[in-house]
């Protein structure tokens, strides 16, 4: 059985921040004028894709070595000489302390959001049926992106032309499958999988409005499993917002709570 402790939130935070790495590599291969990077400072890992992007923050604080003020110090420069706001997600692993020199460093929680997880199995045999999930190749790489953003700009219109940047870039992380569901012919959904030191962080996932309550979600998340049992992962993880549908969706899956999260920006 794997417990909820420090292992686990080492295990767990180190994958998205693997994922995190990945994005910045490809973001500056795709971009070399992106400034896009990456350092590791203590144990932890921090991730610069551009001022504006959900991907510029760190992960891992506190946990892998005791968070002190000369840590913050690191990772801030490498945040300030960019221009970019700083921002950590930070496990409730990481202790009192760290949390308390965060507070007094001016820091304030802007987000929470739960890690869950759960054991890879090689999921039951289902009958056929008219949904198909294949990962998709470089010749599908631009499909697979513009089904990715209609499922997130649905809600978040003024983020299109940042999501369609995102979607190449995930599209072309190399350890990073992608996962194209299709419906009797007709694509609709997309999602991703990331792996790392036998952690498969289930990420990115979005149905196109038209095609939602299908099955197309539950499809992708077995094909995905699938892909990481036969890749040698015994851990899936995945985030989402506490009481949210996707948490719903995921806890109907099997999996459950590791802990829940807070995303700490600097606001001095």
């Amino acid at each position: 059985m794997t417990f909820s402790d420090l292992s686990l939130s080492r295990r767990l935070e180190r994958a998205e921040a693997r994922a995190c790495v990945e994005f910045a590599e490809a973001h500056r291969r795709l971009y070399p004028a992106s400034g896009a990077g990456w350092i590791e400072y203590a144990g932890a890992y921090a991730a610069f894709n551009g001022v504006d992007s959900p991907i510029t923050q760190s992960f891992g604080l506190g946990i892998f070595e005791e968070l002190t003020p000369a840590t913050l110090d690191g990772m801030e420069r490498f945040f300030l000489d960019r221009a970019a706001p700083v921002f950590h997600e930070v496990s409730p692993l990481a202790g009192v302390a760290a949390l308390d020199l965060l507070c007094a460093r001016s820091y304030r929680p802007i987000e929470i959001s739960n890690v869950l997880y759960r054991p890879v199995e090689h999921p039951a045999a289902e009958p056929q049926s008219h949904i198909r999930v294949r990962v998709v190749g470089p010749e599908d790489a631009q499909l697979w992106t513009n089904i990715s953003v209609r499922g997130w700009a649905h809600e978040h219109p003024e983020l299109l032309d940042t999501l369609l940047q995102l979607g190449a870039i995930i599209s072309a992380r190399p350890q990073s499958p992608c996962f194209l569901a299709e419906i009797d012919g007709q694509p609709g959904a997309a999602g991703v999988l990331s792996m790392h030191d036998k952690v498969a962080l289930f990420g990115g996932a979005s149905t196109i409005p038209e095609l939602r309550r299908r099955g197309l979600q539950a499809a992708l998340l077995r094909e995905r499993m699938l892909y990481a049992f036969d890749h040698g992962c015994d851990l899936a993880m995945m985030v989402a917002v506490p009481g949210s549908n996707s948490q719903r969706n995921a806890e109907r899956k099997g999996f459950r709570i590791a802990y829940t999260r807070t995303k700490w920006k600097l606001c001095s």
